[in-house]
C-alpha cells in the first residue's frame, strides 16, 4: 500500500498539471496501482478522491481493465462512482473475453447513456476457458461490441490499431449517422461531454501507427493518443512485452522504421 500511496500522490500532481495547463486530456489509472489486490476499501477511497479532484476540473478518469481477475471489480467501482454523481469515469472493456457483450447490456441498465467505455482486443493473454484466442475470433468479437455499445447510445472510444476494427468502426458510425463534424444524432445518446468528440473517438498508443492516427485526425475523427510516463515507464513496458509479445513486433517497427511511424 506504501507503492499505491506513491501513485495516487502521483496522480494528483498531474491533475493539478493538466488542470493548470489547461490540456485538453483525459486521465487513464490502473486500479491495482492503488491496491486494489491488497485492500480493495483502501483502494476505493483513493480511487474516489482522485475522481471527484479530476470531477471539479471538468477532466475524465478513465479505468484501465487489467486481467480477468479484477473485471468485476474495476466495472463495479465505475458502477459505485456513478451512483454517487460522479459521471466523469468509464472503463475498458476487452474485446477478447466471452462475458464483454453480456457487461455492456448490464452497464446500459446501470448507466444508461452516461455509459462511456474504451473498447479494445485487449493484451491480456486470457485462457481459452473465457477469452478468444484466435485473430479473427477476436476481431470480429471487438467489432460486435462496438455495434452493441454504439446502438446503446454509449460514448464509444475506439482504441486499435488494427485496420480491420477500425473499418469496421468507421462503417458502423456512417449506419448510425455518425462521423466528422456531426453532433450526435442517436436519440438514446447523453449530453455533449466536456473535452470529447461527437459521441465517438479513436485511440491509439503514442509511437504506434502514427500515420494511421494522423490519417484519422486528417479526415476529422477525434483522436487521441495514450501516453505512458514517469519513473516506472521501463517496468510498464517490460509487463507490456509479458503480457503480449506481439507488441514486440510495433516496438521493434518504430525502431527500425522510424519513417513510417512518427508520432
Amino acid at each position: 500500500m506504501d507503492q499505491a500511496q506513491y501513485f495516487f500522490d502521483e496522480y494528483v500532481r498531474v491533475v493539478e498539471a493538466l488542470s493548470q495547463n489547461k490540456l485538453d486530456a483525459n486521465l487513464s489509472i490502473k486500479p491495482t496501482a492503488f491496491g486494489l489486490l491488497v485492500d480493495k476499501d483502501a483502494a476505493m477511497k483513493n480511487i474516489e478522491k482522485l475522481v471527484q479532484m479530476a470531477h471539479e476540473q471538468d477532466m475524465f478518469v478513465r479505468l484501465d481493465m487489467e486481467d480477468h481477475r479484477v473485471t468485476t471489480d474495476t466495472i463495479q467501482i465505475v458502477i459505485d462512482l456513478h451512483k454517487k454523481g460522479l459521471e466523469n469515469v468509464g472503463t475498458v472493456l476487452q474485446g477478447r473475453l466471452f462475458r464483454t457483450l453480456d457487461d455492456i447490456n448490464d452497464l446500459e441498465v446501470k448507466l444508461g447513456p452516461s455509459a462511456d467505455y474504451r473498447i479494445c482486443k485487449g493484451i491480456y493473454l486470457e485462457p481459452e476457458a473465457i477469452a478468444y484466442t484466435g485473430y479473427q475470433d477476436i476481431v470480429d468479437s471487438t467489432n460486435a461490441c462496438i455495434d452493441r455499445m454504439l446502438a446503446a447510445g454509449s460514448y464509444c472510444s475506439i482504441a486499435s490499431h488494427d485496420l480491420p476494427v477500425i473499418n469496421h468502426a468507421k462503417e458502423a458510425l456512417t449506419a448510425h449517422g455518425m462521423g466528422p463534424g456531426i453532433e450526435d444524432p442517436r436519440s438514446n445518446a447523453g449530453p455533449a461531454r466536456s473535452f470529447k468528440g461527437p459521441g465517438y473517438e479513436f485511440q491509439m498508443l503514442l509511437g504506434v501507427r502514427g500515420p494511421l492516427r494522423r490519417k484519422l485526425a486528417a479526415a476529422g475523427h477525434r483522436t487521441r493518443v495514450y501516453i505512458p510516463y514517469g519513473e516506472k515507464w521501463y517496468e510498464y513496458s517490460i509487463r507490456r512485452l509479458k503480457e503480449n509479445p506481439t507488441v514486440g513486433a510495433q516496438v521493434a517497427k518504430a525502431f527500425i522504421m522510424p519513417w513510417t511511424n512518427r508520432p
